[in-house]
């Protein structure tokens, strides 16, 4: 199908004639930029039971940020399954604040805790940094499950675009470990770095996501190279048989899209459960843009049930 009205609309003021191009942009005016953008076009923040920032504190002194989210149907009492949520913008944008409405919507929807990661960025902690930061975020969130009144044998790993590539690759570490996600909800994730598919050229300007901004975060994400590693660049892991159950979506017009199918394909063939969808007429980083997109609406329902489904069975 075309482009939605609404896709069209906001490409056509991300391209108005002068406004500079992201991939322009210092890494302090880019975010700023990110910034903007999801404060100007997110929906009103919905009521929760409880925020709380959370410093995980790490073995030499210093401590990874977080924010839990407690879904507005809950009870302090209540001990519930967690969704690990790692924002998009390509490892070098985005943060907690810019994701707060995100995270209450999957919270409230889902009837799970959200615990939302401060990951470091590039290109001041280029890769494996943010790697780490997740792996990370995993392990303390099963150690602290009292402290957090959450079930540690009830997790699960998500992100957007680099925050779903970063889920990916913590579930790949983790396999054969006593405690591992009960899903992966991924959202338009970098599934590898260097692609000859069809849809990185076809839409490789003009929608967003184009090709200049993906090398401009690729570059500072990864300024040694290291794009066939695995942790970079999932698609490339020897195998990806053992992965938890998957919500897989991806977005029409999106240079990513192809990668995101092969990958889907990929864990299927070898054994894995992937719910796949295509969002029609879309963009690369709709989600988080609900004042634009009603898909984004309908993807957070569908997440929701799906985390529901794996999470809290009977319930969903």
């Amino acid at each position: 199908m075309p482009l939605t009205p609404q896709a069209r609309s906001l490409l056509d003021m991300a391209y108005r004639v002068g406004a500079p191009r992201f991939h322009d942009l210092g890494e302090a005016q880019a975010r700023h930029s990110f910034h903007k953008l999801q404060f100007a076009f997110r929906p009103e923040p919905p009521p929760v039971a409880s925020t709380l920032e959370v410093p995980m504190a790490r073995p030499d002194g210093s401590a990874l940020l977080g924010r839990l989210y407690r879904p507005l149907s809950s009870h302090a009492e209540d001990r519930l399954p967690l969704l690990i949520y790692l924002h998009g913008g390509g490892w070098c944008v985005g943060d907690v604040p810019s994701y707060d409405v995100l995270c209450r919507q999957l919270a409230n929807a889902s009837a799970c805790a959200v615990l939302s990661v401060e990951y470091r960025l590039a290109p001041e902690h280029p890769f494996p940094a943010a790697v780490h930061d997740a792996a990370f975020a995993f392990h303390w969130a099963v150690e602290q499950a009292d402290l957090l009144a959450i079930d540690a044998d009830a997790i699960a790993l998500g992100g957007d675009s680099a925050g779903g590539n970063l889920s990916i690759v913590t579930a790949l570490a983790l396999r054969g470990q006593a405690v591992q996600p009960g899903m992966l909800l991924l959202i338009y994730p970098s599934t590898e770095i260097i692609s000859t598919r069809a849809s990185r050229e076809r839409y490789a300007d003009g929608f967003f996501l184009d090709r200049g901004t993906l090398e401009w975060f690729f570059a500072r994400y990864l300024p040694e190279g290291n794009t066939e590693d695995w942790r970079a660049s999932p698609m490339r892991a020897a195998s990806l048989a053992g992965l938890p159950p998957m919500l897989l979506v991806s977005a029409e017009f999106d240079p990513l899209v192809d990668d995101c199918a092969a990958f889907a394909e990929r864990v299927r063939a070898e054994g894995g459960v992937v719910d796949y969808v295509e969002i029609p007429g879309v963009v690369h980083g709709f989600l988080t843009l609900g004042k634009v997109f009603p898909e984004a609406g309908e993807v957070i329902e569908m997440a929701a049930r799906t985390l529901r489904r794996h999470l809290l069975p009977g319930v969903g």
